[in-house]
């Protein structure tokens, strides 16, 4: 891998310089170009809102150490920290801290139109020749109260300037003859005077005090006082940013790495004394790419890295970078989270090969369907790693010449790589990482599918034409085997009860030491039954009261709906609003006021702490999910996932009566048929039913409707009578009994046997473990189908039947005949209609009998 040193040579080496800085002088002189940036002393203004380099404290010129507070600042709030004192409280309180000033630019003499800047230690704010004249007039370098002062000023001839300080890298007004500046002045004396630059004794009283401007300058070494005066490093100001004396090249560079650096909403904190330690490190470089990074602080060289990466954008075109094996996701306006925008493609040993994948890159960043996640682009890229790898091992010519390709070697690769994958085998291409890759059915089947997809691609855009790439090769790439779908099953009771355990969860809170809502996370994914990353994007104003009641508002992204609201528990909803006020404490505590509305608008509910100035970005997935698996191996739970408790809620909801249309909804589901893998488990634990309730069949007006008074114990007479009633008036048929009078005297049925949609048709408890293996076979069958609007209509047509079986289930369970139910297992539940069942006695005439015979 190439250092971050090289990036900018490596690329185009016969770009000159020159070149560079006419790139760099077109973009700076452009309108959307920082004026601020433009000239070469740079005056950053306080609170600035990228770059505020000053104390949070108000008044305080200091620059930011720590915690947006100057270094005696920092002292004061760890001591009054350490009492206990709230921290916006202390910002609004701090008193200014009487410490030496910062040196400010030196203003200009009171006397009107004088061309010589004031002395900085002198109160009456005049140069040093009128300083001279104001003392013999008064004796005091004190200004009067009385309107004296004012008078004598108006009284005064304003004095020729000396010209800008010599200094290169100054624009100061100059002090003297010698031709520099006040600071400049004690930076020559504390630097011993280099070449030996002197003024004639009392030049003030024999020349300046008679008019004359031409003072004659001596000097032991002048070559030397030049050098000096051309490296000198420029005088401190607060919030001032010099390029005097830099060459062309390097200057531009760093005025376009600031105006980038405050373009970006998603920044890292660049501290103003770092920025300065950068800036004279680059004094009498040519370039950037010239830096020692090597040698810099962490800081340093995070900003010199950032700088960097802004000029490559900007030296290096699309197709340059092509030429160098990489692609950049800057180029297309593109930035995908979590992956470095410079997506390096030389692991791919074809040329040819390495270009079909960043012409393919090229039209994703371009299209409007974009993929947003890092991981689209690692398969990508791992596809053709593995395509290339074994082309360079078992193709001719290495895979060099694709016109020497064809489908055979398709064939070869296939077989190949599904051989890995069925063993759990090492794959063939290079790794960034040590550890080589093992190729999975998963990790087999994304290889397939991207690779027929680019290929086709390919065919259609005429690419594959003009490499001379034979139109067999290109067709052979099979689609990937489907994989065997296995949804996620719910987490077990004692999984459920440690995982919501108060001990517990009170260990996964303290694991969070930057208290960034990890607890509240997963708490609000229990409760919500919310996929992660609805609960990780929530808004800062994302819960209220509506009508008295607890509502979360949160986007469901995954299947396009934004905005939806759903009714919270109390105890979730006090946590969120307690996660609000955190989160708006640690912005106050961070710039000393409360949010605007505009603000809170944008702000995240969980905001990450890195590259988020003003908390507009979540949290990760990476970020929760490595606190909640380190917290699951702590308890020894075994394997478990946050999404678990989304199939744990759903199983729950059916078993609680909930129908699959309203857990549907409420999960924020695309179908039913998703639903159905969440709450497949819940189907088998709903209450069983037995055989002496009877409901409507499905084609009755009110399909489901108990029809049997049983509800309450009958009568032993009325159960005699009803018993021969059944015998005399019905007949079994399948999946239930007929009491149509026609079919039962032995005619011929008129709707010919259809008896699901016949309203004479009656289940009995008997007949449930039928109905119950036939809406098993329905579900089977619609989870098998090939589309979703299939798999709707299948679920349409037997919604009746679905209803009849709710309805007999509801009637057994509240007659408390689970423990009979689970005991009866006919495969036809007509068996018990035969000869033997129909034959009826009196229990009296039976009682009478055995009586007998038990007298005699």
């Amino acid at each position: 891998m190439r250092t971050a040193a090289a990036q900018l040579t490596l690329v185009r080496p016969d770009r000159e310089s020159r070149d560079r800085l006419e790139i760099l002088t077109a973009l700076i002189e452009g309108p959307g170009f920082d004026p601020l940036f433009r000239g070469d002393v740079i005056q950053i203004p306080k609170n600035h809102p990228v770059l505020h380099w000053n104390c949070l404290i108000g008044g305080c010129d200091g620059y930011i150490r720590a915690q947006e507070l100057c270094g005696n600042h920092l002292t004061r709030w760890r001591e009054a920290e350490a009492a206990g004192m709230d921290r916006l409280e202390f910002l609004r309180t701090a008193p200014l801290i009487d410490a030496r000033k910062r040196l400010n630019a030196p203003t200009d003499c009171r006397v009107q139109q004088c061309g010589r800047p004031a002395e900085r230690n002198m109160l009456v704010g005049l140069c040093t020749f009128h300083r001279n004249r104001w003392l013999e007039f008064t004796g005091s370098v004190r200004g009067s109260d009385d309107d004296g002062f004012e008078t004598w000023l108006s009284g005064q001839d304003p004095c020729t300037s000396y010209g800008h300080c010599v200094a290169l890298c100054c624009a100061d007004l100059a002090r003297s003859p010698l031709g520099l500046c006040e600071d400049h002045e004690k930076l020559y004396r504390r630097a011993g005077c280099p070449g030996g630059a002197r003024l004639p004794s009392n030049w003030g009283r024999w020349f300046d005090h008679h008019g004359q401007q031409d003072v004659p300058i001596s000097y032991g070494d002048e070559p030397a006082f030049q050098r000096w005066r051309r490296h000198v490093q420029p005088a401190a100001r607060p919030g001032q940013i010099s390029l005097h004396g830099m060459a062309p090249v390097m200057k531009a560079e760093l005025k376009w790495g600031l105006h980038s650096y405050t373009q970006r909403s998603d920044h890292t904190r660049w501290w103003m004394h770092s920025i300065l330690r950068v800036v004279d490190a680059c004094r009498g470089l040519v370039s950037l790419e010239t830096y020692d990074v090597d040698g810099a602080g962490e800081h340093e060289r995070m900003i010199v890295s950032e700088i960097r990466r802004d000029l490559e954008i900007v030296y290096v075109t699309p197709s340059e970078s092509k030429e160098a094996g990489y692609i950049d996701f800057e180029h297309f306006g593109r930035r995908i989270g979590k992956l470095n925008s410079r997506f390096d493609l030389t692991l791919i040993p074809q040329r040819w090969l390495r270009d079909l994948l960043w012409d393919h890159l090229a039209d994703l960043l371009r299209s409007v369907n974009c993929p947003r996640g890092r991981g689209t682009y690692f398969a990508i890229r791992v596809a053709m790693q593995e395509l290339g790898a074994f082309l360079d091992a078992s193709a001719p010519a290495t895979g060099h010449d694709p016109s020497l390709l064809h489908a055979e070697y398709v064939d070869q690769f296939v077989a190949d790589h599904r051989r890995r994958a069925r063993d759990r085998l090492p794959s063939l291409r290079p790794s960034y990482n040590t550890k080589q890759p093992i190729v999975t059915s998963v990790t087999c089947k994304s290889t397939f599918d991207i690779l027929r997809k680019i290929m086709r691609a390919t065919l259609e855009s005429g690419r594959a034409e003009q490499i001379g790439l034979a139109r067999d090769f290109v067709v052979a790439f099979p689609a990937g085997d489907k994989p065997a779908f296995r949804p996620r099953s719910p987490f077990t009771d004692d999984t459920a009860r440690a995982l919501a355990d108060q001990a517990n969860l009170e260990l996964l809170a303290q694991t969070d030491v930057n208290d960034r809502g990890v607890r509240d996370i997963w708490e609000t994914i229990v409760a919500t039954g919310r996929r992660a990353g609805e609960v990780l994007g929530l808004r800062l104003d994302c819960v209220g009261i509506h009508n008295g009641v607890p509502l979360l508002w949160h986007d469901q992204t995954k299947v396009g709906n934004y905005n939806e609201a759903i009714r919270i528990p109390d105890y979730t909803y006090q946590r969120l609003r307690h996660r609000q006020r955190t989160t708006i404490t640690r912005f106050e505590q961070r710039y000393a006021r409360t949010p605007t509305p505009q603000e809170r608008a944008t702000m995240a509910l969980f905001p990450r702490g890195y590259k988020n100035p003003h908390g507009t970005y979540a949290i990760s997935h990476a970020w929760f999910h490595g606190y909640f698996r380190r917290w699951i191996h702590n308890l020894n739970l075994g394997p478990a996932v946050p999404h678990q408790a989304r199939h744990t809620l759903a199983t729950r909801l059916l078993a609680a009566g909930a129908t699959l249309q309203h857990i549907k909804r409420y999960l924020g589901h695309v179908s039913e048929r998703m639903t159905e893998h969440y709450a497949k488990v819940a189907l088998n634990e709903i209450d069983d039913v037995l055989q002496h309730v009877w409901v409507t069949g499905p084609g009755a007006p009110q399909p489901g409707q108990l029809i049997s008074d049983g509800v309450t114990p009958l009568p032993r007479e009325q159960a005699q009578a009803l018993v021969i009633d059944l015998g005399r008036r019905s007949t079994p048929t399948e999946g239930g009994i007929c009491t149509y009078q026609v079919v039962v005297d032995g005619g011929a049925c008129p709707w010919k046997l259809d008896c699901e949609n016949c309203e004479k048709f009656v289940m009995t408890g008997a007949d449930l473990l039928y109905w119950r293996r036939k809406r098993e076979q329905w579900y089977s069958l619609a989870e098998r189908a090939p589309t979703d609007d299939m798999a709707d209509w299948l679920h349409q047509q037997f919604e009746p039947t679905a209803r009849a079986i709710a309805g007999l289930e509801s009637a057994l369970a509240g007659l408390s005949l689970l423990d009979d139910a689970l005991a009866l297992d006919l495969r036809r539940p007509q068996d018990y209609f035969h000869r033997l069942w129909n034959t009826a006695f009196r229990t009296s005439d039976l009682a009478t009998v055995g009586g007998i015979e038990g007298t005699s």
